[in-house]
C-alpha cells in the first residue's frame, strides 16, 4: 500500500465537471494498492496518516496532526502510484492490484479512515478525475507499508 500525502489549504476532486469531494485545510491522500494488501495495511496507513504531525503549532513548528487543527482528509484512488518506470519509458502497472480488488480495498480503506475523528471526503474510484489543490508549505510525503 502506498500513499502520497499533501498538506493542503484546500483540495477538491471533480468528475465530468461536477465536484465529488472537497475539503478545506487538511490532507489530500492519493492512495494505491498492491496485490496482497489487506486490513492490517489499511489500519496502519489510516492511523499513520491521521497521526502525521505536519501542521504548525503556535510556534510555527510542525507538531500537530490533522485532527488537532480541525482539518479533513480527501482520499483519492491512484493506481499509478504503482507505475514502474525502471525499464523503458512506458510505465508498467503489474505491481498494482487488479481493478476489482483495488476497488474493494479502496472502499475498505475509506471506511477505516472514516472510523477516526477526522471528516473524510473521497474521489470516485475508476473515474477520470480532476484534482485541484493548494499545497500548504509545500508539504508532501510518501508513506508506504
Amino acid at each position: 500500500m502506498r500513499a502520497v500525502v499533501q498538506r493542503v489549504l484546500n483540495a477538491s476532486v471533480s468528475v465530468g465537471g461536477r465536484t465529488v469531494g472537497e475539503i478545506e485545510q487538511g490532507l489530500l491522500v492519493l492512495v494505491g494498492f498492491a496485490e496482497g494488501d489487506g486490513r492490517d495495511e489499511m489500519e496502519w496507513m489510516a492511523a499513520k496518516v491521521r497521526g502525521l504531525r505536519i501542521f504548525s503549532d503556535s510556534e510555527g513548528r510542525m507538531n500537530l496532526d490533522v485532527g488537532q487543527v480541525g482539518g479533513a482528509m480527501l482520499v483519492v484512488s491512484q493506481f499509478t502510484l504503482y507505475g514502474d518506470v525502471s525499464r523503458g519509458r512506458r510505465p508498467s502497472f503489474v505491481g498494482a492490484a487488479e481493478p476489482d480488488e483495488a476497488r474493494r480495498l479502496y472502499d475498505e480503506f475509506v471506511e477505516v479512515c472514516r472510523g477516526g475523528v477526522v471528516p473524510v471526503a473521497t474521489g470516485e474510484f475508476g473515474a477520470r478525475m480532476e484534482v485541484s489543490l493548494l499545497n500548504d508549505g509545500p508539504v508532501t510525503l510518501v508513506v508506504e507499508r
